[in-house]
């Protein structure tokens, strides 16, 4: 409705009074806009449409890359990217991490070999020193020439025991097995039964404490049991007379499988926590101890590829704490 004044000059005289319906132009008003705005969320969807599908394109490849760098560092060296999509700058970095990848492999691989190889063929000649060392010792007189000889026997010994360890882990390295499920807390319960009496005769107690029942995780064939060998193993070598070691499992937050192996012995200094992982590594105070020194590095090599890992810390007020964590099934 619109009035407006009729006069002359400041008179007054009447006024005009129009009345419209306004329905059916706001009804034209209001589907014009209607159009217009579906007309732009339609615009709107179609370029997000597009943007996703240009995205997609361009991040497979990456994406794909991705998870080959992370199957990589996890120890398969066979993973390839296989994505053959997106512009070709990224094709072409596709083709050169392949090559890339493959030649990594191709040379780890030749010195994984090489150290399998050269283990594996200086162990029948060792073996047949050893065998001649032994065989000759019951003609030699008592004396100097004795002691010589038993040294002599103690150390082509030990060389065997180092070749034994190159070539367990040489194997390990391999990562030829297949990660499966496989119950811990009945490994645990196994191997703290088998070395029980080689804790006994050495005057050390062995127990095992809070064992899960059910406890799994995924990890290679026996991979607990192997570790929990190196870890009693070690146990048994430097934890003294009258101590303790004790073997605990338990279930992470994360749902990761623990294993614990702590001890009261004498430990090593802090500083030296850092090495006990290493391949051959010794602390000053246990040069003499028999061993080779692999133990530990393989039970950590198990462990890795595995998914998991071993820490090694201090143990309170004294000892040696070793912790293994298995991934879940």
């Amino acid at each position: 409705m619109l009035a407006e004044p009729v006069g002359r000059d400041e008179r007054v005289s009447g006024a005009v009074l129009m009345a419209v319906p306004t329905d059916a132009a706001r009804r034209d008003v209001a589907v014009r806009w209607s159009f217009i705005a579906a007309g732009a969320l339609a615009a709107f969807a179609a370029a997000a449409l597009v943007a996703a599908g240009i995205a997609r394109w361009l991040l497979r490849p990456v994406l794909d890359l991705d998870r080959t760098v992370e199957r990589l560092t996890a120890g398969s060296l066979q993973a390839r990217a296989v994505s053959d999509t997106g512009p070709p700058e990224l094709r072409h970095l596709r083709q050169h991490f392949n090559t890339m990848a493959q030649a990594m492999a191709d040379s780890i691989g030749r010195q994984r070999d090489f150290v399998a190889d050269a283990s594996h063929q200086l162990r029948n000649p060792l073996a047949t020193l050893v065998l001649q060392l032994e065989n000759v010792e019951p003609h030699i007189a008592p004396g100097p020439g004795l002691t010589e000889h038993s040294r002599a026997l103690d150390e082509a010994e030990r060389l065997e025991e180092l070749l034994d360890g190159l070539l367990a882990l040489a194997r390990v390295e391999s990562g030829t097995a297949e990660l499966g499920d496989q119950d811990v807390a009945r490994a645990v319960r196994d191997r703290v039964t088998a070395w029980e009496p080689v804790f006994g005769a050495a005057g050390v107690e062995l127990v095992a404490t809070g064992l899960a029942k059910g406890l799994r995780a995924r990890a290679l064939p026996d991979a607990a049991g192997r570790i929990l060998d190196a870890l009693l193993d070690n146990a048994a070598k430097f934890v003294p007379h009258g101590r303790r070691v004790e073997v605990h499992t338990a279930y992470a937050p994360d749902g990761c499988a623990v294993v614990r192996v702590a001890d009261d012995g004498p430990g090593v200094p802090e500083e030296q926590l850092a090495l006990l992982l290493r391949r051959f590594a010794r602390a000053p105070q246990h040069q003499n101890v028999p061993g080779s020194g692999l133990g530990l590095a393989i039970a950590e090599e198990i462990a890795r590829i595995s998914g998991g890992r071993l820490a090694v810390s201090g143990n309170e007020p004294h000892g040696l704490v070793v912790e293994l964590r298995l991934p879940p099934p």
